[in-house]
C-alpha cells in the first residue's frame, strides 16, 4: 500500500491503481464518461482530469483514468486549472452531441457552465423582417440574454397572419389553429393568441380576426379595391375558376 493526497486528504492506494480507481473506492467524484472497469482506460472523453504536480514541480492536468498512483502524490479534483480544462473538454463534447442530457445532467452536477442547448432558431432574422416590414405587426424583435440572442415576442402585437411561420427555415415557429382560436409560438414561447374568423363560403375556420382587420385597413385605399367578403383561400380560388368558366362561355 502507498499514500497519495486528494484535495489535502491522505489516502492509502494499492500499486497500480489509476487515480480515478483510488478516487470512486473513496467516495470521491471525478467526471468521466468513457471509462469502464472492463476495458483498457483509453481518455476518450478527457472529463477526468486532475492536477498532479510533474517531476519538474509544475502542475499539470492529467487524465485520472489512466494515470497511476505514486507515493505521495497530491492531487486536486476541483482546482481552478481543473475547472478550466474540464469546461473545455464539456464543450468539445456538446459539438459533438448539443442534444445530450446525459453530458448536460453531468456538467450541471460538477457545476461547469456549457454552451447553452439548441433551439432549433438560426437567429436568420426573416422572421423579425417580415413582420417588421411586410405585415407591420412589429411583433418580434431580437434581445440579447446571458444565453445569446434571442427572438422574442412584443406582447399584444401579434395579428395571427402566419407569415413568421411559413418564412421560418426551420421551423421553430408553430402555428395551431384550436377551438376556434390560433395560436403563434416560438419554441414554447406564445407570440399571439386570437380568434379565427368563419369562412362565409364553405364555413371553415380560416384566419383570425385580428389580421382580416389589418388586410382591410391597408388595403381599403387601393383603386382596385372591391366589397370585403370574408373566404378562406379555397373558396376564392372556386369562385375564381367559376367566374373565370363563365367569362369563357359568354365570349363563345
Amino acid at each position: 500500500m502507498i499514500d497519495i493526497f486528494i484535495d489535502d486528504k491522505k489516502i492509502s492506494a494499492e500499486e497500480n491503481q489509476t487515480i480515478l480507481q483510488v478516487a470512486k473506492a473513496n467516495g470521491i467524484k471525478i467526471p468521466h464518461l468513457c471509462f469502464h472497469p472492463a476495458l483498457k482506460p483509453s481518455g476518450s472523453c478527457k472529463l477526468c482530469g486532475v492536477e498532479v504536480s510533474s517531476p519538474a514541480g509544475k502542475h499539470v492536468v492529467m487524465l485520472s483514468c489512466i494515470i497511476k498512483v505514486k507515493e505521495k502524490l497530491e492531487i486536486r479534483t476541483n482546482s481552478e486549472l481543473v475547472k478550466t480544462t474540464r469546461t473545455k473538454a464539456f464543450n468539445k463534447l456538446l459539438q459533438m452531441a448539443p442534444d445530450s442530457l446525459r453530458i448536460r445532467n453531468l456538467a450541471k452536477e460538477f457545476d461547469v457552465a456549457v454552451i447553452p442547448p439548441p433551439d432549433g432558431c438560426i437567429r436568420c432574422r426573416l422572421c423579425i423582417r417580415v413582420c417588421n416590414e411586410i405585415i407591420k405587426a412589429k411583433a418580434l424583435k431580437m434581445v440579447k440574454t446571458e444565453n445569446g440572442s434571442m427572438v422574442v415576442p412584443e406582447p399584444g402585437r401579434c395579428n395571427g397572419c402566419g407569415t413568421c411561420a411559413n418564412l421560418c427555415p426551420t421551423k421553430i415557429i408553430k402555428v395551431v389553429d384550436l377551438d376556434n382560436v390560433r395560436t403563434v409560438s416560438i419554441k414554447k414561447e406564445t407570440i399571439g393568441q386570437l380568434p379565427l374568423e368563419r369562412c362565409e363560403g364553405c364555413g371553415t375556420m380560416y384566419a383570425t380576426i385580428n389580421f382580416i382587420k389589418h388586410v382591410e385597413e391597408t388595403t381599403h385605399t387601393h383603386p382596385d379595391t372591391k366589397e370585403h367578403h370574408h373566404l378562406c383561400s379555397s373558396c376564392i380560388k372556386l369562385m375564381s375558376n367559376r367566374a373565370a368558366t363563365e367569362r369563357e362561355r359568354i365570349k363563345k
